[in-house]
Protein backbone atom coordinates (compact mmCIF):
# COMPACT_ATOMS: atom_id res chain seq x y z
CA UNK A 1 0.00 0.00 0.00
CA UNK A 2 2.91 2.91 0.69
CA UNK A 3 4.10 1.57 -2.77
CA UNK A 4 1.39 2.66 -4.12
CA UNK A 5 0.89 5.65 -2.34
CA UNK A 6 4.24 6.55 -3.51
CA UNK A 7 3.26 5.99 -6.76
CA UNK A 8 0.10 8.11 -6.93
CA UNK A 9 2.66 11.01 -5.27
CA UNK A 10 4.62 11.04 -8.21
CA UNK A 11 1.45 11.11 -10.36
CA UNK A 12 0.19 14.46 -8.42
CA UNK A 13 3.43 16.18 -8.71
CA UNK A 14 3.73 14.98 -12.71
CA UNK A 15 0.05 15.29 -13.87
CA UNK A 16 -1.87 17.59 -10.85
CA UNK A 17 -3.70 16.74 -8.08
CA UNK A 18 -6.60 15.84 -9.68
CA UNK A 19 -5.34 12.53 -11.53
CA UNK A 20 -4.35 10.94 -8.30
CA UNK A 21 -7.90 11.41 -5.78
CA UNK A 22 -8.65 9.01 -3.82
CA UNK A 23 -7.31 5.61 -5.13
CA UNK A 24 -5.02 4.77 -1.89
CA UNK A 25 -8.30 3.24 -0.77
CA UNK A 26 -9.44 0.65 -3.75
CA UNK A 27 -10.36 -2.65 -2.84
CA UNK A 28 -7.90 -5.89 -4.46
CA UNK A 29 -10.02 -6.72 -7.57
CA UNK A 30 -13.65 -8.48 -6.67
CA UNK A 31 -15.83 -10.11 -9.30
CA UNK A 32 -19.01 -7.80 -9.98
CA UNK A 33 -22.68 -8.57 -10.35
CA UNK A 34 -21.56 -9.63 -13.70
CA UNK A 35 -18.99 -12.50 -12.64
CA UNK A 36 -16.26 -9.95 -14.24
CA UNK A 37 -13.00 -9.42 -12.69
CA UNK A 38 -11.14 -6.02 -13.65
CA UNK A 39 -8.04 -5.99 -12.83
CA UNK A 40 -7.21 -2.71 -13.09
CA UNK A 41 -7.69 -1.38 -9.75
CA UNK A 42 -5.17 -3.84 -8.34
CA UNK A 43 -2.15 -1.82 -10.51
CA UNK A 44 -3.75 1.44 -10.92
CA UNK A 45 -0.66 3.44 -10.06
CA UNK A 46 0.74 2.03 -13.66
CA UNK A 47 -2.92 2.27 -14.94
CA UNK A 48 -2.81 6.38 -14.59
CA UNK A 49 1.04 6.44 -16.23
CA UNK A 50 0.21 5.00 -19.05
CA UNK A 51 -2.33 7.10 -19.78
CA UNK A 52 -1.82 9.98 -21.27
CA UNK A 53 -1.93 12.96 -18.89
CA UNK A 54 -5.16 14.84 -20.07
CA UNK A 55 -4.31 17.58 -22.95
CA UNK A 56 -1.10 16.39 -22.96
CA UNK A 57 -1.29 15.06 -26.80
CA UNK A 58 -2.65 18.46 -28.33
CA UNK A 59 -0.74 19.75 -31.30
CA UNK A 60 -0.32 23.35 -31.28
CA UNK A 61 -3.83 24.79 -32.04
CA UNK A 62 -5.24 21.57 -32.79
CA UNK A 63 -8.36 20.19 -31.02
CA UNK A 64 -8.52 17.47 -29.06
CA UNK A 65 -11.19 14.58 -29.28
CA UNK A 66 -11.50 13.10 -25.32
CA UNK A 67 -12.49 9.31 -25.20
CA UNK A 68 -14.55 8.79 -21.56
CA UNK A 69 -15.16 5.28 -20.77
CA UNK A 70 -14.35 2.32 -19.19
CA UNK A 71 -12.93 -1.28 -20.24
CA UNK A 72 -14.68 -1.58 -23.21
CA UNK A 73 -12.94 1.89 -24.61
CA UNK A 74 -9.21 0.82 -22.79
CA UNK A 75 -8.65 -2.12 -21.67
CA UNK A 76 -6.01 -3.50 -18.93
CA UNK A 77 -3.81 -2.01 -16.58
CA UNK A 78 -1.26 -0.69 -19.42
CA UNK A 79 -4.10 -0.57 -22.56
CA UNK A 80 -1.99 -2.63 -24.32
CA UNK A 81 -3.52 -6.31 -25.03
CA UNK A 82 -1.54 -8.06 -23.19
CA UNK A 83 -3.95 -9.90 -21.38
CA UNK A 84 -5.75 -10.38 -25.13
CA UNK A 85 -8.52 -8.12 -24.53
CA UNK A 86 -8.17 -4.51 -26.36
CA UNK A 87 -11.19 -1.51 -25.52
CA UNK A 88 -11.93 0.38 -29.04
CA UNK A 89 -10.46 3.64 -28.06
CA UNK A 90 -6.81 1.80 -29.18
CA UNK A 91 -8.05 1.71 -32.28
CA UNK A 92 -10.17 5.05 -32.85
CA UNK A 93 -7.35 6.95 -34.15
CA UNK A 94 -7.66 5.38 -37.46
CA UNK A 95 -10.38 7.48 -38.50
CA UNK A 96 -9.32 10.88 -37.51
CA UNK A 97 -6.56 12.89 -39.38
CA UNK A 98 -3.44 13.31 -36.66
CA UNK A 99 -2.67 16.78 -38.74
CA UNK A 100 -5.69 18.50 -37.68
CA UNK A 101 -6.76 16.38 -34.38
CA UNK A 102 -5.63 14.22 -31.89
CA UNK A 103 -7.48 11.42 -29.83
CA UNK A 104 -6.72 10.73 -26.50
CA UNK A 105 -8.43 7.76 -24.87
CA UNK A 106 -8.70 8.99 -21.16
CA UNK A 107 -11.07 6.07 -20.60
CA UNK A 108 -10.24 3.31 -17.38
CA UNK A 109 -11.15 -0.13 -16.84
CA UNK A 110 -13.25 -0.71 -13.74
CA UNK A 111 -14.84 3.04 -13.88
CA UNK A 112 -18.68 3.67 -13.86
CA UNK A 113 -20.43 6.59 -15.34
CA UNK A 114 -20.12 7.85 -11.46
CA UNK A 115 -16.65 6.86 -10.23
CA UNK A 116 -15.17 8.72 -13.54
CA UNK A 117 -17.13 11.87 -12.98
CA UNK A 118 -15.91 11.96 -9.48
CA UNK A 119 -12.45 10.88 -10.14
CA UNK A 120 -10.97 11.39 -13.49
CA UNK A 121 -12.99 13.79 -14.51
CA UNK A 122 -12.04 16.76 -12.99
CA UNK A 123 -8.44 16.50 -14.81
CA UNK A 124 -9.90 16.19 -17.62
CA UNK A 125 -12.25 18.76 -17.60
CA UNK A 126 -9.21 20.97 -16.64
CA UNK A 127 -7.39 20.25 -19.78
CA UNK A 128 -10.61 21.72 -22.08
CA UNK A 129 -10.00 23.96 -24.38
CA UNK A 130 -12.86 25.76 -27.05
CA UNK A 131 -13.28 23.34 -29.97
CA UNK A 132 -12.37 20.39 -28.44
CA UNK A 133 -15.03 17.09 -28.74
CA UNK A 134 -15.21 15.13 -25.73
CA UNK A 135 -17.10 11.63 -26.39
CA UNK A 136 -18.87 9.94 -23.88
CA UNK A 137 -19.76 6.18 -23.67
CA UNK A 138 -19.54 4.54 -20.32
CA UNK A 139 -21.99 2.79 -17.91
CA UNK A 140 -21.10 -1.23 -18.02
CA UNK A 141 -20.23 -1.01 -14.11
CA UNK A 142 -22.85 1.11 -13.18
CA UNK A 143 -24.21 -1.68 -10.66
CA UNK A 144 -23.29 -3.34 -7.69
CA UNK A 145 -23.09 -1.24 -3.90
CA UNK A 146 -23.74 2.74 -3.76
CA UNK A 147 -21.57 2.77 -0.25
CA UNK A 148 -19.01 0.04 -0.33
CA UNK A 149 -16.59 -1.64 -1.99
CA UNK A 150 -15.98 -0.22 -5.47
CA UNK A 151 -19.04 1.68 -4.93
CA UNK A 152 -19.78 2.77 -8.37
CA UNK A 153 -23.06 1.99 -8.49
CA UNK A 154 -25.77 4.91 -10.33
CA UNK A 155 -29.40 5.45 -9.85
CA UNK A 156 -30.84 3.73 -12.89
CA UNK A 157 -33.08 6.00 -15.14
CA UNK A 158 -32.31 9.94 -16.52
CA UNK A 159 -34.47 11.37 -13.44
CA UNK A 160 -33.14 14.18 -10.90
CA UNK A 161 -33.59 11.27 -7.78
CA UNK A 162 -30.63 11.29 -5.67
CA UNK A 163 -29.20 9.42 -2.97
CA UNK A 164 -26.83 10.30 -0.20
CA UNK A 165 -24.32 7.73 0.70
CA UNK A 166 -21.40 7.34 3.33
CA UNK A 167 -18.70 5.18 2.00
CA UNK A 168 -18.49 2.28 4.95
CA UNK A 169 -14.21 2.17 4.12
CA UNK A 170 -13.13 5.76 4.38
CA UNK A 171 -16.51 7.27 5.68
CA UNK A 172 -16.42 10.02 2.89
CA UNK A 173 -19.83 11.35 2.25
CA UNK A 174 -20.99 11.44 -1.29
CA UNK A 175 -24.61 11.94 -3.32
CA UNK A 176 -25.37 9.39 -6.01
CA UNK A 177 -27.00 10.89 -9.36
CA UNK A 178 -28.75 8.69 -12.06
CA UNK A 179 -27.38 8.07 -14.80
CA UNK A 180 -28.76 10.76 -16.74
CA UNK A 181 -28.35 13.12 -13.90
CA UNK A 182 -24.24 12.26 -14.56
CA UNK A 183 -24.56 12.46 -18.52
CA UNK A 184 -26.14 15.90 -17.76
CA UNK A 185 -22.99 17.15 -15.69
CA UNK A 186 -20.71 15.64 -18.30
CA UNK A 187 -22.47 17.82 -20.73
CA UNK A 188 -22.85 21.57 -18.76
CA UNK A 189 -18.64 20.92 -18.06
CA UNK A 190 -17.97 19.97 -21.59
CA UNK A 191 -20.48 23.61 -22.61
CA UNK A 192 -18.95 25.30 -19.89
CA UNK A 193 -15.27 24.90 -21.50
CA UNK A 194 -15.82 25.45 -24.97
CA UNK A 195 -15.94 21.49 -25.90
CA UNK A 196 -18.43 19.53 -27.58
CA UNK A 197 -20.14 16.55 -25.74
CA UNK A 198 -20.73 13.36 -27.90
CA UNK A 199 -23.35 10.91 -25.74
CA UNK A 200 -22.55 7.13 -27.10
CA UNK A 201 -24.61 4.01 -25.85
CA UNK A 202 -22.35 1.47 -24.81
CA UNK A 203 -20.80 -1.27 -26.53
CA UNK A 204 -22.80 -4.69 -26.77
CA UNK A 205 -22.33 -7.54 -24.89
CA UNK A 206 -22.02 -11.08 -25.91
CA UNK A 207 -25.59 -11.75 -24.79
CA UNK A 208 -28.53 -13.17 -26.75
CA UNK A 209 -32.19 -12.51 -26.20
CA UNK A 210 -33.77 -15.59 -26.12
CA UNK A 211 -37.09 -14.36 -27.41
CA UNK A 212 -35.48 -12.72 -30.28
CA UNK A 213 -32.60 -14.49 -30.77
CA UNK A 214 -30.12 -11.38 -31.50
CA UNK A 215 -27.96 -9.70 -29.17
CA UNK A 216 -29.39 -8.08 -26.36
CA UNK A 217 -29.63 -3.91 -26.29
CA UNK A 218 -28.62 -2.08 -23.39
CA UNK A 219 -30.73 -0.13 -21.24
CA UNK A 220 -28.66 2.68 -21.14
CA UNK A 221 -28.79 3.16 -24.92
CA UNK A 222 -32.47 4.61 -24.30
CA UNK A 223 -31.50 6.69 -21.47
CA UNK A 224 -28.74 7.76 -23.51
CA UNK A 225 -30.50 8.82 -26.08
CA UNK A 226 -33.54 10.69 -24.51
CA UNK A 227 -30.65 12.68 -22.27
CA UNK A 228 -29.07 13.82 -26.12
CA UNK A 229 -32.14 14.82 -27.24
CA UNK A 230 -33.50 17.51 -23.98
CA UNK A 231 -29.85 18.75 -23.58
CA UNK A 232 -29.75 19.14 -27.66
CA UNK A 233 -26.20 16.99 -27.99
CA UNK A 234 -25.16 15.12 -30.68
CA UNK A 235 -25.92 10.52 -30.31
CA UNK A 236 -24.46 7.98 -31.84
CA UNK A 237 -25.87 4.59 -31.13
CA UNK A 238 -22.44 2.35 -30.86
CA UNK A 239 -24.62 -0.46 -29.50
CA UNK A 240 -27.49 -0.24 -32.02
CA UNK A 241 -24.74 0.23 -35.07
CA UNK A 242 -22.16 -3.03 -33.59
CA UNK A 243 -24.94 -5.31 -31.98
CA UNK A 244 -26.73 -5.18 -36.21
CA UNK A 245 -23.38 -6.01 -37.06
CA UNK A 246 -23.03 -8.90 -34.38
CA UNK A 247 -26.29 -9.98 -35.42
CA UNK A 248 -25.65 -10.48 -38.73
CA UNK A 249 -22.62 -12.97 -37.97
CA UNK A 250 -22.17 -16.39 -37.21
CA UNK A 251 -22.55 -17.10 -33.56
CA UNK A 252 -18.94 -18.75 -34.17
CA UNK A 253 -17.79 -15.62 -35.24
CA UNK A 254 -19.68 -13.62 -32.72
CA UNK A 255 -18.22 -15.14 -29.66
CA UNK A 256 -14.58 -14.47 -30.82
CA UNK A 257 -15.16 -10.59 -31.00
CA UNK A 258 -15.05 -11.07 -27.15
CA UNK A 259 -12.26 -12.43 -25.41
CA UNK A 260 -11.91 -14.03 -21.95
CA UNK A 261 -15.57 -13.40 -20.87
CA UNK A 262 -19.03 -11.84 -22.16
CA UNK A 263 -17.93 -7.89 -22.13
CA UNK A 264 -14.52 -7.43 -23.04
CA UNK A 265 -13.71 -7.55 -26.57
CA UNK A 266 -10.95 -9.15 -28.70
CA UNK A 267 -9.19 -7.30 -31.16
CA UNK A 268 -11.63 -8.12 -33.32
CA UNK A 269 -14.39 -6.96 -31.43
CA UNK A 270 -12.49 -3.42 -30.57
CA UNK A 271 -11.72 -2.45 -34.03
CA UNK A 272 -15.04 -3.75 -35.21
CA UNK A 273 -16.42 -0.71 -32.22
CA UNK A 274 -13.95 1.67 -33.05
CA UNK A 275 -15.15 1.56 -36.76
CA UNK A 276 -19.12 1.49 -35.64
CA UNK A 277 -18.62 4.36 -33.77
CA UNK A 278 -16.54 6.19 -36.52
CA UNK A 279 -19.53 5.03 -38.66
CA UNK A 280 -22.18 6.31 -36.36
CA UNK A 281 -20.44 10.25 -36.23
CA UNK A 282 -19.74 10.24 -39.93
CA UNK A 283 -23.63 8.91 -40.61
CA UNK A 284 -24.87 11.69 -38.35
CA UNK A 285 -27.34 14.40 -39.64
CA UNK A 286 -26.73 16.14 -36.48
CA UNK A 287 -24.95 19.56 -38.00
CA UNK A 288 -22.97 20.31 -34.83
CA UNK A 289 -20.93 17.01 -35.78
CA UNK A 290 -19.90 18.84 -39.09
CA UNK A 291 -16.76 20.14 -38.25
CA UNK A 292 -15.64 16.70 -36.70
CA UNK A 293 -16.72 14.78 -39.90
CA UNK A 294 -14.78 16.90 -41.84
CA UNK A 295 -11.58 15.70 -39.59
CA UNK A 296 -12.39 11.85 -40.18
CA UNK A 297 -10.39 9.75 -42.52
CA UNK A 298 -10.47 5.82 -43.70
CA UNK A 299 -14.56 5.32 -42.91
CA UNK A 300 -15.33 3.97 -46.08
CA UNK A 301 -15.03 0.17 -46.04
CA UNK A 302 -12.01 -0.57 -48.06
CA UNK A 303 -12.37 -2.79 -50.92
CA UNK A 304 -10.25 -4.47 -53.81
CA UNK A 305 -10.45 -2.27 -57.01
CA UNK A 306 -12.37 -4.78 -59.11
CA UNK A 307 -14.13 -3.83 -61.89
CA UNK A 308 -17.80 -5.93 -62.02
CA UNK A 309 -19.42 -6.23 -65.33
CA UNK A 310 -23.65 -6.90 -65.01
CA UNK A 311 -24.14 -10.88 -64.85
CA UNK A 312 -20.71 -11.67 -64.16
CA UNK A 313 -19.37 -13.09 -60.64
CA UNK A 314 -16.12 -12.46 -59.46
CA UNK A 315 -13.96 -15.31 -58.58
CA UNK A 316 -11.07 -14.11 -55.86
CA UNK A 317 -7.72 -15.78 -55.72
CA UNK A 318 -6.01 -15.77 -52.59
CA UNK A 319 -2.83 -16.95 -51.68
CA UNK A 320 1.28 -16.58 -51.26
CA UNK A 321 4.01 -16.43 -54.03
CA UNK A 322 3.37 -19.75 -55.08
CA UNK A 323 -0.47 -17.90 -56.58
CA UNK A 324 0.77 -14.50 -57.48
CA UNK A 325 4.67 -13.35 -57.98
CA UNK A 326 6.44 -11.10 -60.01
CA UNK A 327 4.48 -12.29 -62.71
CA UNK A 328 6.29 -10.83 -65.40
CA UNK A 329 9.69 -11.66 -67.11
CA UNK A 330 9.07 -15.06 -69.16
CA UNK A 331 12.06 -16.03 -67.13
CA UNK A 332 10.97 -15.38 -63.73
CA UNK A 333 9.26 -16.66 -60.94
CA UNK A 334 5.41 -16.58 -61.38
CA UNK A 335 2.46 -17.78 -59.56
CA UNK A 336 -0.38 -19.64 -60.90
CA UNK A 337 -2.63 -17.19 -60.41
CA UNK A 338 -1.23 -14.99 -63.35
CA UNK A 339 -2.36 -17.62 -65.59
CA UNK A 340 -5.80 -17.85 -64.38
CA UNK A 341 -7.11 -16.47 -67.64
CA UNK A 342 -5.86 -19.10 -69.82
CA UNK A 343 -8.14 -21.52 -67.82
CA UNK A 344 -11.57 -19.57 -66.54
CA UNK A 345 -13.79 -18.13 -69.48
CA UNK A 346 -13.18 -14.30 -68.97
CA UNK A 347 -15.90 -13.80 -70.96
CA UNK A 348 -18.28 -14.95 -68.20
CA UNK A 349 -16.58 -14.70 -64.65
CA UNK A 350 -14.10 -11.96 -63.82
CA UNK A 351 -10.85 -13.02 -62.60
CA UNK A 352 -9.58 -10.85 -59.69
CA UNK A 353 -6.23 -12.00 -58.03
CA UNK A 354 -5.39 -10.66 -54.75
CA UNK A 355 -2.51 -13.24 -53.66
CA UNK A 356 0.32 -11.80 -52.24
CA UNK A 357 4.03 -12.94 -51.93
CA UNK A 358 4.93 -13.89 -48.25
CA UNK A 359 2.25 -14.06 -46.84
CA UNK A 360 0.51 -16.58 -44.79
CA UNK A 361 -3.27 -16.99 -43.31
CA UNK A 362 -2.23 -15.03 -40.52
CA UNK A 363 -0.55 -11.86 -42.04
CA UNK A 364 -2.65 -11.98 -44.92
CA UNK A 365 -5.23 -11.18 -42.61
CA UNK A 366 -3.90 -8.93 -40.13
CA UNK A 367 -2.66 -6.42 -42.71
CA UNK A 368 -6.03 -6.02 -43.96
CA UNK A 369 -5.69 -7.84 -47.13
CA UNK A 370 -8.75 -10.15 -46.41
CA UNK A 371 -11.05 -7.37 -45.25
CA UNK A 372 -10.82 -6.09 -48.67
CA UNK A 373 -11.69 -9.04 -49.97
CA UNK A 374 -14.56 -9.93 -47.69
CA UNK A 375 -16.04 -6.06 -48.11
CA UNK A 376 -15.89 -6.37 -51.97
CA UNK A 377 -17.80 -9.95 -51.93
CA UNK A 378 -21.60 -10.35 -53.17
CA UNK A 379 -23.59 -13.52 -53.96
CA UNK A 380 -22.56 -15.93 -56.75
CA UNK A 381 -19.12 -15.03 -55.78
CA UNK A 382 -16.26 -17.83 -56.05
CA UNK A 383 -13.01 -17.40 -53.12
CA UNK A 384 -9.96 -20.10 -53.48
CA UNK A 385 -8.07 -19.69 -50.49
CA UNK A 386 -4.77 -21.01 -50.53
CA UNK A 387 -1.76 -20.93 -47.67
CA UNK A 388 0.31 -22.57 -45.91
CA UNK A 389 3.80 -22.27 -47.58
CA UNK A 390 4.36 -19.19 -44.92
CA UNK A 391 2.36 -20.11 -41.94
CA UNK A 392 4.25 -22.63 -39.81
CA UNK A 393 7.43 -20.22 -39.30
CA UNK A 394 8.22 -18.21 -36.04
CA UNK A 395 5.62 -16.61 -34.76
CA UNK A 396 7.13 -13.86 -32.73
CA UNK A 397 9.59 -12.67 -35.73
CA UNK A 398 9.79 -9.54 -37.61
CA UNK A 399 7.94 -11.52 -40.60
CA UNK A 400 5.17 -11.74 -37.67
CA UNK A 401 3.37 -14.77 -40.19
CA UNK A 402 3.82 -17.90 -37.63
CA UNK A 403 0.30 -19.88 -36.70
CA UNK A 404 -0.19 -22.14 -34.33
CA UNK A 405 0.17 -25.82 -35.47
CA UNK A 406 -3.33 -27.73 -36.34
CA UNK A 407 -6.15 -26.56 -36.59
CA UNK A 408 -7.70 -26.49 -32.84
CA UNK A 409 -10.10 -23.30 -32.05
CA UNK A 410 -7.13 -22.41 -30.08
CA UNK A 411 -5.04 -19.34 -29.10
CA UNK A 412 -2.36 -17.41 -27.25
CA UNK A 413 -1.14 -13.73 -26.44
CA UNK A 414 2.24 -13.65 -27.54
CA UNK A 415 4.52 -10.55 -27.93
CA UNK A 416 6.23 -9.44 -31.28
CA UNK A 417 10.01 -9.16 -31.36
CA UNK A 418 9.75 -6.04 -33.83
CA UNK A 419 7.73 -3.65 -31.81
CA UNK A 420 6.64 -4.99 -28.87
CA UNK A 421 3.35 -5.14 -29.79
CA UNK A 422 1.11 -7.97 -28.28
CA UNK A 423 -1.37 -10.23 -30.73
CA UNK A 424 -3.50 -13.22 -30.28
CA UNK A 425 -2.27 -15.72 -32.59
CA UNK A 426 -4.87 -18.58 -33.38
CA UNK A 427 -4.16 -22.03 -35.66
CA UNK A 428 -3.60 -22.55 -38.75
CA UNK A 429 -6.81 -24.01 -39.09
CA UNK A 430 -8.57 -21.47 -37.33
CA UNK A 431 -7.89 -18.84 -39.35
CA UNK A 432 -9.23 -20.98 -42.71
CA UNK A 433 -12.15 -21.59 -41.08
CA UNK A 434 -12.35 -17.40 -40.39
CA UNK A 435 -12.09 -16.79 -43.99
CA UNK A 436 -14.47 -19.59 -45.12
CA UNK A 437 -17.02 -18.56 -42.11
CA UNK A 438 -16.85 -14.58 -43.91
CA UNK A 439 -16.96 -15.73 -47.50
CA UNK A 440 -20.42 -18.04 -46.34
CA UNK A 441 -21.66 -14.76 -44.51
CA UNK A 442 -21.89 -12.76 -47.78
CA UNK A 443 -23.31 -15.35 -50.23
CA UNK A 444 -20.33 -16.05 -52.09
CA UNK A 445 -18.55 -19.95 -51.88
CA UNK A 446 -15.60 -20.41 -50.74
CA UNK A 447 -13.42 -23.42 -52.27
CA UNK A 448 -10.41 -24.27 -50.46
CA UNK A 449 -6.89 -25.04 -52.02
CA UNK A 450 -4.01 -27.15 -50.73
CA UNK A 451 -0.53 -25.73 -51.11
CA UNK A 452 1.64 -26.31 -54.47
CA UNK A 453 3.79 -29.12 -54.70
CA UNK A 454 7.35 -28.44 -53.69
CA UNK A 455 10.58 -29.96 -55.68
CA UNK A 456 11.77 -32.11 -52.85
CA UNK A 457 11.96 -35.60 -53.88
CA UNK A 458 12.30 -37.80 -51.01
CA UNK A 459 12.89 -41.90 -51.66
CA UNK A 460 12.49 -41.12 -55.47
CA UNK A 461 8.72 -39.46 -55.19
CA UNK A 462 7.95 -36.44 -55.30
CA UNK A 463 7.53 -34.93 -51.49
CA UNK A 464 3.43 -34.90 -50.50
CA UNK A 465 2.97 -33.08 -47.14
CA UNK A 466 -0.31 -35.08 -45.91
CA UNK A 467 0.98 -35.75 -42.64
CA UNK A 468 0.80 -31.90 -41.99
CA UNK A 469 -1.15 -29.78 -44.05
CA UNK A 470 -2.99 -32.29 -45.93
CA UNK A 471 -4.26 -33.47 -42.28
CA UNK A 472 -5.01 -29.96 -41.71
CA UNK A 473 -6.74 -29.51 -44.68
CA UNK A 474 -8.99 -32.22 -44.51
CA UNK A 475 -9.89 -31.20 -40.72
CA UNK A 476 -11.03 -27.91 -42.03
CA UNK A 477 -12.71 -29.60 -44.58
CA UNK A 478 -14.34 -31.97 -41.88
CA UNK A 479 -15.46 -29.31 -39.49
CA UNK A 480 -16.89 -26.84 -41.87
CA UNK A 481 -17.92 -29.14 -45.16
CA UNK A 482 -16.27 -26.23 -47.24
CA UNK A 483 -15.56 -27.53 -50.64
CA UNK A 484 -11.53 -28.97 -51.04
CA UNK A 485 -9.69 -28.50 -53.87
CA UNK A 486 -6.72 -31.08 -53.31
CA UNK A 487 -4.23 -29.08 -55.97
CA UNK A 488 -1.22 -30.24 -53.59
CA UNK A 489 -1.55 -34.09 -54.51
CA UNK A 490 -2.94 -33.43 -58.36
CA UNK A 491 0.37 -31.46 -59.02
CA UNK A 492 2.43 -34.26 -57.37
CA UNK A 493 0.63 -36.83 -59.32
CA UNK A 494 1.60 -34.90 -62.47
CA UNK A 495 5.58 -34.53 -61.79
CA UNK A 496 5.73 -38.47 -60.10
CA UNK A 497 4.54 -38.98 -63.98
CA UNK A 498 6.27 -36.79 -65.80
CA UNK A 499 9.53 -36.32 -64.15
CA UNK A 500 11.99 -38.70 -62.47
CA UNK A 501 14.01 -36.29 -59.50
CA UNK A 502 14.46 -32.85 -58.34
CA UNK A 503 17.15 -31.84 -61.32
CA UNK A 504 14.78 -33.35 -63.73
CA UNK A 505 11.97 -31.20 -62.34
CA UNK A 506 14.15 -28.39 -62.02
CA UNK A 507 12.36 -26.37 -65.21
CA UNK A 508 8.98 -26.76 -63.27
CA UNK A 509 10.28 -24.66 -60.53
CA UNK A 510 12.73 -21.21 -60.09
CA UNK A 511 15.44 -20.27 -58.47
CA UNK A 512 14.38 -22.50 -55.61
CA UNK A 513 12.14 -25.91 -54.80
CA UNK A 514 9.05 -23.37 -53.70
CA UNK A 515 8.33 -21.35 -56.65
CA UNK A 516 7.30 -21.75 -60.01
CA UNK A 517 8.52 -20.83 -62.86
CA UNK A 518 6.02 -20.11 -66.28
CA UNK A 519 5.88 -23.56 -67.30
CA UNK A 520 4.91 -24.76 -63.65
CA UNK A 521 2.46 -21.99 -63.48
CA UNK A 522 0.67 -22.29 -66.79
CA UNK A 523 0.58 -26.33 -65.46
CA UNK A 524 -0.65 -25.72 -62.01
CA UNK A 525 -3.79 -23.23 -63.11
CA UNK A 526 -4.37 -26.36 -65.43
CA UNK A 527 -4.50 -28.26 -62.23
CA UNK A 528 -6.60 -25.84 -60.96
CA UNK A 529 -9.37 -26.26 -63.86
CA UNK A 530 -9.07 -30.15 -63.98
CA UNK A 531 -9.60 -30.35 -59.82
CA UNK A 532 -12.56 -27.95 -60.12
CA UNK A 533 -13.84 -30.15 -62.99
CA UNK A 534 -13.23 -33.72 -60.67
CA UNK A 535 -14.92 -31.66 -57.74
CA UNK A 536 -18.17 -31.36 -60.05
CA UNK A 537 -17.72 -27.18 -58.89
CA UNK A 538 -20.09 -24.93 -59.79
CA UNK A 539 -17.13 -22.63 -60.88
CA UNK A 540 -16.24 -25.74 -63.20
CA UNK A 541 -18.95 -24.14 -65.13
CA UNK A 542 -16.82 -20.89 -65.63
CA UNK A 543 -13.56 -22.89 -66.97
CA UNK A 544 -12.89 -22.70 -71.13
Amino acid sequence: MKRLISTLSLLVAICGSAMGQAFDNLPDPVADVNRVIDNTPDSIGKALMNRPAPGSTRVGTNPVLFLIGNSTMRNGTLGNGNNGQWGWGYFANRYFNATKITVENQALGGMSTRTFYTKLWPAVREALRPGDWVIISIGHNDNGPFDEGRARAVIPGVGDDSLRVKIKETGVEETVYTYGGYLRRYIAECRAAGATPILMSLTPRDDYDAATGKIVRKPQTGWAAIVAAEEGVPFVDLNEISGRKLDGYSKWKEKYHFFGDHIHSSAWGAMMNARSAAEGIMQSRNPDLKPLQSMMINVALPTWPVEREEGKPVVWITGDSTVKNADSDPDGMWGWGALAGTVFDTKKITVYNAAMAGRSTRSYIREGRWEKVYNALRPGDFVLIQFGHNDISPITDPKERGVIKGTADTCHVYRMEKDGRYEVVYSFGWYLKKMIDDVREKGAEPILVSLTTRNEWPEGKVERRNDTYGKWYREVVSDTGVAFLDLHNLIADYLDRHYKGKEDAAEYFKKDHTHTSLKGARNNAKMVAKGLKEMHSRLADYIK
